[in-house]
């Protein structure tokens, strides 16, 4: 049993020698320099000057590798746990640091005031010596000498290990950041796969659901038609004339979603033309003539006397343009007029890098007319319709370009909410920008694209 204990023990002793060697080598180097102080000042008496700096230097030079050693091994046991996990960590380590530092300050502190104290002991009879009067005073000054090495050794290795530690929770901070980045691009890439996914279900879903209401539909306006043709009283044919309406403006509705739904997947199949936007706008009112003579707004046009002619799909561009002047007819005050105008201006106002490109099934055409187009990057054709709004704008552009978005939202009038929404959408797909501008009661959609006059298409 007492040989099994001696055994246990001489492990144990063991295994704290070999897990504290550093530190204790530290201890028995700093214990050599510290007898050599002691002998240089207890037997200063018997050193002459040249013995005297030479058990200094020594003194000195064991002193300074024992305390960098037992410091730097001191430090590293007391916070080898130390781990950054959050941002307060850097400051955490500044209050340590700076306790230690206030710490080894002390400690100088004392030990010059000990030095001096010696010193002055030294020339003011302290170095009487065997009843005789000894004026070597080397011992003093060499102490002072000391105490500031040994404030420098130990300054370093404090500097030494911090620096380390700032490293470390550098490498830590640096790591959690990058962390935290990859958890948020996943996160980010979740959400757009989903969005993508969720936006890709809905465009399917309003895409199949107006194709398949456009058969029955068609039917029953057929049958409508068929019936108005009968003898009807009176006042069936009135009910008539209301289904028939209803029907017509269902049928808008339907093709507008379709529409919408196929543009906002990117399946749009662009005929790139020259036209004139100008010679467009009066084609426009034109064919609108009779609907505007109705309304009782009057139409103001500003048309630019410049070259208006652009590249893009002449039947995409009529629907926005159309879209636009229904969009004023439908929800300015009565009497108002409402402004329309074109005009150039140059690319600065608005780059063309601003401006996404053209998308749909002839990637090949939209693309070459788009790179043309960016070539001269010189000129903007801008168009502008403005009206006065007939009931409270209390709403923001984002809001009104949403689908199934109104400005009218007690619903009174003709609008189904896809006519700006369309408009946006359309825009961006022939490689333009679309924007709305509330003043008060002033609406104003502006249209911005890339002019060409050069041959983009020969």
């Amino acid at each position: 049993m007492a040989t099994r204990w001696k055994d246990i023990v001489k492990k144990k002793a063991q295994e704290f020698i070999l897990a504290n060697l550093r530190m204790i080598g530290g201890v028995v180097v700093v214990g050599a320099g510290v007898y050599l102080g002691l002998n240089l000042v207890i037997n200063r008496g018997h050193h002459p000057t040249e013995e005297a700096l030479f058990f200094g230097v020594l003194c000195n030079l064991l002193l300074g590798l024992g305390l960098n050693g037992l410091l730097g091994e001191y430090l590293e046991k007391r916070y080898k746990d130390w781990r950054s996990e959050d941002e307060t960590h850097f400051e955490e380590w500044k209050g340590v640091r700076r306790i230690w530092n206030q710490r080894l300050l002390i400690a100088e502190a004392a030990a010059f005031i000990a030095a001096f104290w010696y010193l002055t002991y030294l020339t003011n009879g302290g170095a009487w010596m065997n009843w005789q009067y000894y004026t070597n005073y080397a011992s003093g000054y060499i102490l002072i000498i000391s105490a500031l090495i040994q404030y420098l050794v130990c300054r370093a290795a404090f500097e030494r290990f911090w620096l380390k530690k700032l490293q470390e929770v550098m490498d830590a901070s640096v790591e959690l950041n990058r962390k935290r980045v990859e958890e948020a691009l996943e996160i980010e890439r979740k959400s757009l796969e989903k969005m993508s996914r969720s936006d890709q279900l809905r465009v399917d879903l309003i895409t199949n659901v107006s194709h398949d209401l456009k058969t029955p539909l068609t039917s029953m306006v057929g049958y409508i038609e068929l019936i108005k043709k009968e003898e009807l009283s009176d006042v069936v044919r009135d009910y008539t004339g209301v289904i028939s309406d209803r029907a017509e403006k269902l049928k808008e509705m339907i093709n507008s979603l379709f529409n919408l739904a196929k543009a906002s997947s990117g399946n749009v199949e662009l005929h790139m033309e020259r036209f004139e936007v100008n010679r467009l706008i009066e084609q426009i009112f034109a064919d609108m003539d009779d609907r505007i003579k109705a309304s009782g707004l009057t139409f103001v046009t500003n048309l630019t006397e410049e070259d208006t002619e652009l590249v893009s799909d002449n039947s995409y561009f009529y629907r926005i343009c159309q879209n636009l002047v229904e969009n004023a007819l439908k929800y300015s005050a009565k009497g108002t007029r409402v402004f329309v105008k074109t005009f150039i201006k140059p690319t600065g106002e608005l780059g063309i890098a601003d401006i996404p490109a053209p998308s749909g099934g002839r990637e090949t055409a939209a693309g070459e007319a788009t790179e043309q187009t960016a070539g001269r990057r010189g000129r903007l054709l801008c168009l502008q319709i403005t009206n006065t709004s007939g009931y409270p704008m209390d709403f923001t552009k984002e809001d009104i370009i949403e689908r199934f978005a109104r400005g009218d939202k007690a619903r009174s009038g003709e609008g189904n909410g896809l006519g700006l929404a369309i408009v946006s959408t359309y825009a961006k797909a022939l490689g333009g920008e679309f924007d709305i501008q509330i003043d008060c009661d002033q609406f104003k959609a502006c249209l911005t694209f890339p002019a060409d006059s050069s041959s983009a298409l020969q």
